[in-house]
């Protein structure tokens, strides 16, 4: 698919994969990327990940003088918006799921996952990460290698189980697979085409004139329901090729 600038008001990625490796620090050279790319179009990235996230992998990585009121960031898939405003980052709303709903899903993943052996003794970080608007489960915790985590249900057959055994506790909720070793917790209609959604809403820049990058657009893949929903889209299959297609955008402008 061949973009550019002049068809495109708004660009948006996942961050996982697209972006920078899985919970890996942003390239030096996708830093430089974005950064030139913010000077020219307005920048979304949406992920199922909390804003620590995106602190830790994405903004360390964007060099000194990028233009950040310039960058959407949409956490936990949209539930929350954050826009870069009097010299910090600002949440611009917050839809966070309730106690009582926080406690129920993580008594039930942490339940299940254990009945059905999915309960890793050795992990790199937390397990259940309460993220406000989302519920996680990570079998291996957030900081896992890459390698181990591609390894330990390359399937996602384990993932489709904890999904099946945890629905039926939180019939009000939705459970879904997320990343190669996480199960989210949300709201039920929340995925990355509710965030897109609240984007058009926010910046009312339409589906139209709008092109959203992701690595997973397969159906199944947790990118996918953006293009279900009608909404412009280029798949690449890692950062590398994501690079490329900047580099194509900033050449057009």
């Amino acid at each position: 698919m061949a973009v550019e600038l002049n068809d495109i008001d708004l660009v948006a990625f996942d961050l996982d994969d697209t972006l920078a490796p899985s919970k890996s620090p942003l390239p030096p050279e996708m830093g430089r990327a974005l950064a030139a790319l913010l000077e020219v179009v307005p920048v979304c990235v949406i992920s199922g990940g909390a804003f620590e996230q995106f602190d830790q992998q994405l903004l360390a990585g964007l060099p000194e003088g990028t233009e950040l009121t310039h960058l959407h960031l949409m956490p936990t898939c949209g539930t929350r918006y954050l826009r870069f405003e009097g010299g910090g980052w600002r949440y611009r709303y917050r839809h966070d799921l309730t106690q009582t709903q926080k406690a129920t899903a993580i008594s039930s993943l942490q339940t299940h996952a254990q009945q059905l052996g999915f309960w890793e003794e050795e992990t790199w970080g937390p397990i259940i990460e309460d993220r406000g608007s989302q519920i996680t489960f990570s079998a291996l915790g957030q900081e896992a290698p890459l390698a181990a985590k591609r390894a330990w249900d390359p399937q996602g057959v384990k993932k489709a189980a904890l999904v099946s055994a945890v629905a039926p506790d939180v019939p009000d909720l939705a459970v879904r697979g997320g990343g190669s070793t996480s199960v989210d917790v949300t709201a039920r209609g929340v995925d990355k085409a509710y965030g897109m959604g609240k984007l058009a809403e926010e910046t009312g820049v339409p589906k139209e004139r709008t092109l959203f990058i992701g690595d997973r657009l397969d159906e199944g893949g947790n990118d996918y329901p953006v293009l279900a929903a009608g909404w412009p889209t280029q798949a690449v299959s890692g950062w590398e090729e994501t690079l490329e297609v900047i580099g194509r955008l900033v050449s057009s402008a």
